[in-house]
């Protein structure tokens, strides 16, 4: 078993403490600067969010194959971090800039940068995740590494979350478009010093070989004949999340009943001809775990989105103090600091599933306590929230560390490992998962008559926000604990699995 030195364990975190400055805190406020400072409508904005999740499907996919078949001195995922850096910092601060055009012309900036930062997400953040897989060999060594990655998360978070608001008064001086620009110079130069340090601090010890025989432009091109699958369903679910009607509806359950049927021709495909693309799909398909977690990874984040992307408006309007949304974001992410720390200890004595199962059920049920919470509470409104985010924070721990365990599964079962591919669907649903809560919830205020512009219809749109804190995700909380509950890899099996593909490693190397 390889034992991660602390050092290279808080190096590690500090790469998703740089990327959180973007993911957890600055798009947790990007909604509510999109129609209350830049001046889209909730429902152009919804429809922003929900449209670039379709560029998020081709790209994450893409970019895992690029990185597996990446072999450079300093590994296969580490340069990629390094190199996306500056763009992820460029377009952070893009998205938070107002130009002076006309809403039409607004409307097309948005679109062009909100792209761009996800762009350069994805070249950064699916490597920094399947990096993960490749620093030690060992499972428990993984769920430590996660905790300590999700503690830095949660502090990078913290720092946009928890003081932005201040610091868009601050710079802004009531000019809150100035403010939003100069906050986000700041964070942009801190997300580059720390993932610098990530690069310097880590190392790659699971080497796997790449097969030579067929190029990455061939694999791109079998890709490129296989796009409508990958577009038409996220499509079909785009119009139906927006639209809701009965063409939308008929649309995407015929879509899905096509995908079904061309998806179980592929995995019957038993030829060995296959390119090396289709054959990490056909694993990925025929991966259950992978699959579980698949789903897991879009509900949790449904979950944790749509309470995250509510509360900049539940503060603003039902409690009626804006600036105390930041206290608010740093008492729920030193929670979960404690939390992701957590997850380690309790997940050796229940068990990943039963841990995972239990705190999206524990979770859920202090989140929908808050639709009792009488208005202006603020004792019960941080005591509900900072119970809820205890248990919250544990789920994307316990998602990339069982990710990497799916890994070792695809391997120790195909005996092919396409680490990169596995991470890049986990960072794809969580970003889809993202998309559609950051949607939903403009979708939900939009349909309780909010403009953000117009003062006149905050009060009737009080109902929704209470709804957003409180029931829908609730929902997806509870939907994800029924799902877990099928979830096939026990600690004894992952710890086998483990040993065998360590002894595998060492033969290999050994002959």
């Amino acid at each position: 078993m390889t034992k991660l030195p602390l050092y290279e364990k808080v190096g590690y975190a500090m790469g998703d403490a740089a990327a959180n400055l973007v993911w957890r805190g600055a798009l947790a406020y990007l909604a509510v600067f999109y129609t209350d400072t830049f001046g889209l409508t909730a429902a152009a904005a919804a429809m922003l969010f929900l449209v670039v999740r379709l560029s998020d499907g081709v790209t994450d996919i893409v970019m895992g194959m690029v990185a597996d078949r990446t072999n450079t001195r300093w590994g296969k995922f580490r340069p990629w971090i390094l190199w996306s850096t500056p763009f992820l910092a460029l377009f952070m601060v893009l998205c938070f800039t107002t130009p002076d055009f006309s809403y039409d012309g607004k409307l097309i900036y948005a679109y062009v940068t909100y792209i761009g930062l996800t762009l350069a997400y994805t070249f950064n953040n699916v490597p920094y995740s399947a990096l993960m897989g490749v620093m030690t060999p060992s499972d428990t060594e993984r769920t430590s590494l996660s905790g300590f990655r999700f503690a830095g998360a949660f502090t990078g978070g913290l720092l946009v979350m928890g003081f932005l608001p201040d610091l868009v008064a601050y710079f802004g001086n009531g000019d809150s478009a100035i403010g939003y620009q100069y906050s986000m110079y700041l964070f942009a130069a801190l997300l580059i010093a720390l993932m610098v340090i990530t690069f310097a601090t880590t190392k790659e010890r699971v080497h796997v070989a790449v097969d030579e025989t067929v190029s990455l432009k061939s694999e791109l091109g079998d890709l490129t004949k296989n796009l409508p699958f990958i577009i038409l369903p996220l499509l079909a679910m785009t119009l139906f999340f927006y639209y809701r009607n009965i063409y939308s509806g008929l649309f995407f359950f015929a879509v899905m009943g096509t995908m079904w049927v061309v998806i179980k021709r592929l995995i019957n495909n038993t030829s060995d001809d296959m390119s090396g693309a289709k054959r990490d799909m056909v694993n990925l398909l025929t991966n259950k775990p992978w699959l579980i977690l698949l789903g897991m990874g879009f509900l949790t984040m449904m979950f944790n989105g749509i309470k995250y992307g509510v509360i900049a408006y539940y503060f603003k309007y039902h409690v009626g103090d804006e600036l105390m949304a930041g206290k608010y974001f740093i008492a729920l992410l030193l929670v979960s600091i404690l939390g992701a720390l957590c997850t380690s200890t309790l997940s050796k004595k229940f068990g990943k599933r039963n841990l995972f199962i239990l705190s999206l059920v524990i979770s859920g049920l202090f989140t929908i306590a808050f639709y009792w919470v009488p208005k202006g509470n603020i004792t019960a409104i941080f005591t509900l929230g900072c119970a809820a985010e205890f248990f919250a924070a544990m789920m994307p721990t316990l998602f990339f560390t069982m990710l990497g365990d799916s890994a070792d599964y695809s391997e120790w079962k195909n005996g092919r490992r396409a680490t990169g591919l596995i991470y890049s669907a986990g960072t794809f649903v969580q970003k889809t998962g993202g998309g559609f809560a950051g949607a939903l919830v403009l979708v939900v205020l939009g349909s309780y008559g909010y403009n953000g512009m117009d003062p006149s219809t905050v009060e009737a749109s009080l109902p929704g926000m209470q709804i957003l804190m409180s029931w829908i995700p609730a929902a997806f909380a509870f939907a994800g604990a029924a799902l877990m509950m099928f979830y096939p890899l026990t600690s004894e099996q992952n710890r086998q699995i483990s040993d065998e593909l360590i002894q595998r490693h060492a033969s290999v190397t050994a002959s």
